[in-house]
């Protein structure tokens, strides 16, 4: 048996949908369910959907039998909120749980981290460094370093545990997400329904639109949870294509390709200020070190990809 948490949500979805390319149907999915998200799984296969808490405590009951690996991508992925108890509560003392009941069973465990850690860092952000929490943007953050200084802090005793921190994922099933979802899907709505996309003017010494992320497609992320999920090893990797695109490209590449559109800049907001991430790019020489070879999706083609998917839907 697979378990998946957080199974309903973008990158478990699309984790799921691979995993049943690859003829494996004995998983189980952990989430809550909700409307919005249950259409992300329609036609896919599964052996049950069990809400968080119950699946917590069969887990410890141990009513699930011959466990390959746990791939744990289930959190609040809300990056604004900052109910810090709350965060705590899900992306950190759940977290703790479910890994050591993988480490007294043997079982693989993977999870999702996040490069919001890296906080506004702004150069190309190494896996191997050292972070202080002056540094942190905001509590979304440190509820996810927290959990990632858990697993370093205890290596020698945890037989596998990987972290993936995620940069800016974006691709199908994202839709759920709201204000959440990725520039890329929030662009597409955007000249769809007004035929502009609006754009962050200039903040922390970037000029209009030039703020810039490591953006990197779902396949990419799905390939290298699967990857993952193979491997023995404690450590947090970054998940990244190792390249920063400008919010400029994005919009523009997504203008060209649908053909019509335009550009419209916006004073930065208030509240976003000091809880920005103006730059983002992940150092990926851990990940390949480690033989991860798989070339990624540029995003100008992975734009492209994606443009497809939402236009058919």
């Amino acid at each position: 048996m697979i378990i998946l948490t957080g199974g309903l949500g973008f990158i478990g979805s699309n984790i799921l949908s691979k995993l049943n390319y690859l003829k494996k149907k004995n998983i189980l999915l952990v989430d809550s369910p909700n409307k919005k998200k249950i259409v992300n799984v329609k036609g896919l296969d599964y052996v049950d959907l069990v809400e968080k808490k119950i699946f917590l405590k069969n887990l410890y009951q141990n009513k699930y039998k011959n466990i390959d690996y746990v791939l744990h991508q289930g959190a609040c992925t809300n990056t604004q909120e900052s109910n810090l108890e709350y965060l705590i509560l899900n992306n950190y003392e759940y977290s703790k749980k479910i890994l050591q009941f993988c480490n007294n069973n043997n079982i693989n465990f993977v999870y999702a981290s996040s490069a919001s850690i890296y906080g506004n860092y702004k150069k190309i952000m190494n896996d191997n460094k050292k972070l202080d929490d002056k540094d942190i943007n905001n509590n979304y953050a440190l509820s996810k370093l927290m959990f990632d200084r858990y697993v370093l802090d205890n290596k020698k005793k945890i037989n596998c545990a990987i972290g993936l921190r995620y940069f800016n994922v974006y691709g199908p099933n994202e839709k759920h997400k709201k204000n959440m979802s990725s520039p890329v899907l929030t662009f597409y709505n955007q000249i769809k329904k007004k035929n502009l996309c609006r754009v962050f003017g200039k903040y922390d010494g970037y000029n209009n639109g030039e703020h810039s992320r490591d953006f990197i497609y779902i396949d990419d992320v799905v390939d290298i949870n699967i990857w993952a999920a193979k491997k023995k090893f404690v450590d947090i990797i970054n998940v990244g294509t190792g390249f920063s695109s400008s919010f400029n490209l994005v919009a523009e590449t997504i203008i060209k390709k649908l053909k019509r559109g335009r550009i419209e800049y916006i004073d930065f907001p208030e509240k976003f200020k000091g809880k920005y991430q103006s730059f983002t790019c992940a150092n990926i020489s851990k990940l390949k070190k480690l033989g991860y070879k798989k070339k990624f999706i540029s995003i100008k083609k992975g734009i492209s990809k994606y443009l497809k998917l939402l236009a058919n839907e």
